[in-house]
């Protein structure tokens, strides 16, 4: 597997003051032809995250259209997303479009938590809060905090890999983040099946933002992860033969940091998908985004 960069194809540049930085977790919905439109998580002054979007074409890596403004805000002070909201993957169930999305809250006097929201996506432009409260909230199963889930319909139910907390430190003093497995037959009411990414301490133990594709040769997963030694993330790669049990296949990625520019100490948040039978990811560099979002393909 190689990854070929096509370079920063959308770089931060706004007069709105929601749109301060970062253009995180790219997710690319199809409009028409070769244009997509791409959804990103961007930061005002106070480091809160709303959602905007810009259309590119992804052949000519034209910036067709850019609103230069907010579709889905942070919210109140006491909601499950008051400061932030970062989206995994888009949908369908029962004739409506939905993202997943992490909602971000810091409480005084205590660590940021995640929960997660439901944004009904409607005629790719408009997205409104369903349910107003959280979708899905720590529990039994996840204790501490949740993170950007990937849903999908496959073989007569939905199936979800989300990110969850076990402990927000360890021996080496970085998190462990770990990404989980559930499954749906109606898409409202899910069953967990505990971790699905194996983790190992020092190797890859922070894991974030799942992308799945499923093809004749079976599940293919990418994500953001940190091994704990101080490197910051990168992108890694798994494979399944039934979604359940996984290999890590780090060394297969076919993706790194560059040697210098807005991607050469980080690379992270990635969104596989097909398009003309290509596979293109979607991608952020440095400080997780904050001069905007690349684009790769993968070599045939």
């Amino acid at each position: 597997m190689k990854w070929n960069k096509l370079g920063q194809i959308y770089k931060v540049s706004s007069s709105c003051e929601e749109i301060i930085s970062h253009a995180s977790n790219p997710l690319a919905i199809h409009l028409n032809e070769n244009v997509f439109r791409i959804f990103y998580s961007a930061r005002n002054s106070l480091n809160k995250s709303s959602v905007s979007f810009v259309d590119i074409d992804i052949v000519t890596l034209e910036n067709i259209n850019n609103p230069d403004e907010v579709v889905f805000s942070y919210g109140k002070k006491e909601s499950f997303y008051s400061h932030g909201v970062s989206i995994g993957n888009c949908y369908t169930q029962n004739n409506k479009d939905y993202i997943l999305f992490m909602g971000w809250q810091f409480k005084d006097g205590e660590h940021w938590r995640g929960d997660v929201g439901r944004l009904e996506v409607i005629d790719k432009k408009t997205l409104l809060l369903d349910p107003v409260h959280a979708f899905m909230e720590i529990d039994e199963e996840d204790k501490i905090s949740l993170s950007y889930p990937w849903v999908m319909f496959h073989e007569g139910i939905y199936k979800m890999w989300y990110g969850s907390t076990i402990d927000w430190t360890s021996e080496n003093e970085e998190m462990i983040h770990v990404i989980k497995y559930a499954t749906s037959i109606d898409g409202e009411n899910w069953e967990k099946h505990g971790i699905a990414i194996p983790y190992e301490i020092g190797v890859a133990q922070a894991f974030s933002k799942p992308s799945v594709l499923i093809v004749d040769s079976g599940y293919h997963m990418w994500y953001s992860y940190r091994s704990g030694d101080g490197t910051k993330y990168r992108i890694g790669y798994s494979h399944s033969g039934d979604g359940i049990r996984w290999e890590c296949k780090h060394n297969k990625v076919g993706i790194d940091v560059s040697k210098t520019g807005w991607d050469s100490e980080m690379i992270c948040y990635p969104f596989v998908f097909e398009h003309k039978n290509d596979k293109y990811m979607l991608y952020n560099g440095n400080d997780y985004g904050k001069t905007g979002f690349g684009l790769a393909i993968l070599e045939k």
